[in-house]
């Protein structure tokens, strides 16, 4: 990708406004859709387990630099991992102090966790430095337990269940929502009502990666099935049709957004430029780690905090291509109808070994009928007179 020619012809790029900070490289469960253990790019064995902290004071002088250089008026800061409260809650009260110190304009922290360390202590911690929390729960004990277990194949769902009703109850005002991995398997009505339990503000319904040389689970990508999308369909149909609101579901609000003209706020669908960037515990800069699902090395950048600036990584091809929307698609996704609105999906479920990203997404049919089946209601709701009836 041509970045200079890119820039001669009025391309801009835009500034980072969310710092993914991996405090922790290690994780006390080993779920086995993870896309950091247990996909192509095993380089989190040679990271450090935690985050040094003269790499953390690193990382976040580059991002008060970058948010003073673009004069932002608010940045995000999460704190990940592996399970980032592996890094101990003393590491977090130094974290966090750190950040609120030295960036020069609002700061929102945040952490998704497991849950299984959600101690009294620990939320207590976090409630001091107002740093929000989302847990991953993949549905009741059954749904959960299939893929969300210890090393030794005990289920996590009893103690993440208890770590997220002390998070709901008194640390209510920290409690950002809950992120569920589709599994087919599972009944999505079922599912749904579950987590539905401790009154989540937001549900984050999110695909297991895969690409079109490792599809996901149940996905063939030479066949016209569409399993996840008529999984999502029955989902959809059952918060859509709700007399009364009782959570926000991610995926479902960015489509709508989207038909109605907006702009995508989640990298998972859409065409607006994703402003992400991650830090690793050893200080190099990365691409969306998520990319780790492709092939290893994939995140790379060849930028660290200590060497170099933020306004440097935003020069990189695959940063680049991540913000310029419909440039970066292939020809099939440009002739597509729904192009906007879909954008090809997530980045890393592009892939193809040879010929890299430049494809649709590997769940190009599921993401089309989705689509189709979220506007084809909202059309009956705004224009009823128009409703084919049969």
């Amino acid at each position: 990708m041509d970045v200079a020619a890119l820039t001669a012809f009025g391309w801009r790029p835009v500034p980072f406004r969310e710092f993914v900070l991996k405090i922790s490289s290690r994780c006390n469960l080993a779920c086995d859709y993870c896309y950091v253990y247990e996909a192509a790019d095993q380089s989190w064995r040679s990271q450090p387990r935690r985050m040094p902290a003269e790499v953390l004071r690193s990382a976040v002088a580059r991002i008060a630099r970058h948010a003073e250089t673009h004069r932002l008026k608010e940045i995000e800061v999460v704190l990940h991992g592996g399970e980032p409260l592996l890094a101990g809650v003393d590491y977090i009260d130094f974290a966090a102090r750190e950040i609120r110190a030295a960036i020069p304009c609002g700061v929102r922290i945040s952490m998704p966790t497991n849950g299984v360390l959600l101690t009294d202590r620990a939320l207590s911690v976090l409630d001091a430095h107002d740093i929000g929390v989302s847990v991953s729960v993949d549905g009741d004990r059954e749904g959960h337990d299939r893929h969300r277990r210890y090393a030794d194949g005990r289920g996590s769902h009893a103690v993440v269940a208890r770590g997220l009703d002390r998070l709901a109850g008194r640390y209510r005002h920290l409690y950002r929502g809950v992120l569920c991995t589709v599994d087919t398997a599972n009944d999505p009505v079922a599912v749904y009502e579950d987590l539905l339990r401790t009154g989540p503000p937001k549900i984050n319904f999110l695909l297991p990666h895969g690409t079109w040389s490792a599809p996901p689970p149940g996905r063939d990508p030479g066949s016209d099935d569409t399993p996840y999308a008529d999984w999502l369909i029955d989902l959809f149909d059952r918060w859509y049709g709700s007399p009364a609101r009782e959570t926000g579901i991610r995926f479902f609000e960015e489509i709508m957004h989207l038909i109605l003209g907006g702009q995508s706020r989640s990298e998972s669908i859409g065409l607006s430029p994703v402003a992400l960037v991650v830090v690793d515990t050893d200080g190099t800069i990365q691409q969306v780690d998520t990319l780790k699902s492709s092939f290893s090395g994939a995140p790379r950048t060849g930028f660290t905090v200590t060497g170099h600036d933020f306004d440097e990584v935003l020069g990189h091809p695959g940063i680049v291509a991540r913000q310029i929307g419909r440039s970066a698609l292939c020809v099939e996704c440009l002739a597509c109808p729904v192009r906007d609105i879909c954008g090809a999906g997530n980045y890393p479920h592009r892939y193809r070994a040879g010929r890299g990203f430049h494809n649709p997404s590997v769940y190009c049919r599921d993401l089309m009928k989705i689509i189709d089946h979220i506007g084809g209601r909202m059309r009956a709701d705004l224009f009823p007179s128009r409703a084919v009836t049969g």
